[in-house]
């Protein structure tokens, strides 16, 4: 566990180098929603398509880098994020994704001039050939989430999000390895209903809780490169199961609907795993009362499926 105390320092440390991501109040109708307030905070527009460039800057300014540099393993958005942070601050970078990571995370990473190396199918496999390098070359491993810099940063944004809307009811955020929700989660403390979200092909934190206890969980679905690591953190954990008031499943056709309508509605682009907690309310997995304020993080915005050669 860490503290408010502990994510405002860090925030003062990262803030020069993150914007200050937007948050924009909608018509819940648009959305099939009957709530007071549907909020959504657009961390997709934070730099690298987005909230992981958090963690990362807070990994690379707080720790001491070695001159091997770093090195993180990703499905495609940590590795975009520690790739700009690195190119930003001057250090070697080197990234493993999987084969399932999108054309256009493995893009970013190369843009920013890091060196890439496809590892394995999965993120635990990436993982594993990481853990080899860092081992053969003494590099400086960023982990996607269970680190206490990583929650550190991710739990920023509950901090921005708070400033800028207000008093929320219930705040909907997406699941992978549970870096985002577990860094919220400890920054709101109990103060308001945290949901956790995850595809269906994917419940990395339904299957903990149920089990009381990190354990795998299958790793498939369109959301596969941004959440299915197969399990939450050791670190996240705890966090998840003292402040995650639930979590929801949703399909992949409910992601995609959300995506759709996020472009339709407020012509914002998300990924599959962006958009997956507005899948929640479009599928009615999580059904607010009529007086609830609701937050929904849109936490990644790197896709190419707004084709503007067409």
């Amino acid at each position: 566990m860490f503290s408010c105390s502990e994510i405002r320092s860090i925030y003062q440390v990262i803030t020069p180098h993150i914007r200050r991501t937007p948050v924009i109040e909608v018509d819940g109708s648009d959305f099939g929603v009957a709530a007071a307030g549907l909020i959504f905070k657009l961390e997709s527009l934070q730099h690298a398509g987005s909230f992981k460039a958090r963690g990362a800057f807070a990994n690379l300014l707080t720790r001491q880098v070695p001159g091997a540099g770093v090195v993180a393993a990703s499905g495609g958005n940590h590795g975009a994020a520690v790739a700009f942070a690195a190119m930003t601050r001057n250090v070697p970078a080197k990234i493993f994704v999987p084969s399932v990571a999108s054309s256009a995370k493995i893009q970013q990473i190369t843009e920013y001039g890091a060196d890439l190396v496809i590892a394995g199918e999965r993120y635990s496999e990436a993982l594993a050939a990481s853990e080899a390098w860092v081992a053969q070359s003494g590099a400086m491993p960023i982990h996607a989430f269970d680190q206490i810099e990583t929650l550190l940063g991710q739990g920023t944004v509950g901090l921005e999000l708070e400033g800028q809307a207000g008093e929320l009811t219930t705040l909907l955020v997406a699941v992978g390895g549970g870096g985002l929700i577990a860094g919220i989660a400890a920054w709101y403390a109990g103060r308001i209903k945290i949901v956790g979200v995850e595809p269906a092909q994917a419940p990395t934190l339904t299957r903990a809780l149920e089990a009381g206890r990190p354990v795998d969980a299958e790793a498939g679905g369109i959301a596969a490169d941004s959440l299915a690591p197969r399990r939450v953190g050791e670190l996240v954990f705890p966090i998840a199961q003292r402040y995650v008031n639930a979590t929801v499943l949703v399909s992949d056709d409910a992601i995609r609907e959300a995506q759709r309508r996020l472009w339709t509605q407020l012509r914002v682009v998300a990924e599959p795993g962006g958009a997956a907690a507005l899948a929640a309310l479009i599928a009615r997995q999580y059904v607010p009362a009529p007086d609830e304020r609701v937050g929904v993080l849109i936490c990644g915005g790197n896709t190419t499926a707004v084709d503007f050669e067409r």
